[in-house]
């Protein structure tokens, strides 16, 4: 029994969802999303409250419930509010700027490292050493952030490179532990 795929989705004030078919279209105060879901399941609205059903209680049904009201919901919150993902730079002389709208990451390497972003996400650098990552797209969010993570993901003896706020890196000893 999937819970997740069991809670009905309330709809907030100022955000519409149409249903045409199998695709789901939610537009709000920050831009509109489109997704078409499994064809298996059943996504119908009443009184501003979505909700999904699967056919049967199969094994890959259970699985898709729940996916598909998640991806559903962050579509709704993301047209409300947005997703934001941050970095942090450790490092002597690691650091990131703006250049126009690319992003200039200077990581330790020869030369500086470019990123163009995606459409719909939104860059900035309050300080050289963090990085905001914004958009209503939860999955594209998070696809650019670990993009520009890997440019230099953090190293475990000293704890440089580029990581999450907040992510936790186990630094190892070394070679003189014993």
């Amino acid at each position: 029994m999937s819970r997740i795929g069991l809670k009905p989705l309330e709809i907030p004030e100022g955000v519409d969802v149409k249903l045409d078919g199998k695709t789901v279209t939610v537009s709000g105060p920050k831009g509109e999303l489109t997704r078409t879901v499994h064809p298996d399941m059943t996504v119908t609205m009443n009184d501003n409250v979505l909700t999904v059903q699967r056919p049967d209680d199969s094994k890959e049904h259970r699985s898709l419930h729940g996916s598909t009201r998640s991806m559903i919901a962050n579509m709704v919150e993301g047209v409300n509010k947005g997703f934001e993902k941050a970095l942090e730079i450790n490092g002597v002389g690691y650091r990131a700027q703006m250049q126009g709208d690319k992003l200039i990451v200077t990581a330790g390497y020869s030369h500086p490292i470019e990123v163009e972003p995606t459409e719909g996400i939104d860059i900035e650098v309050p300080q050289n050493t963090r990085i905001v990552i914004k958009g209503i797209d939860k999955e594209l969010v998070g696809a650019v952030a670990a993009n520009i993570r890997a440019v230099r993901p953090p190293e475990p003896y000293k704890g440089k490179g580029l990581r999450y706020e907040g992510e936790l890196v186990t630094l190892k000893e070394g070679k003189s532990a014993k």
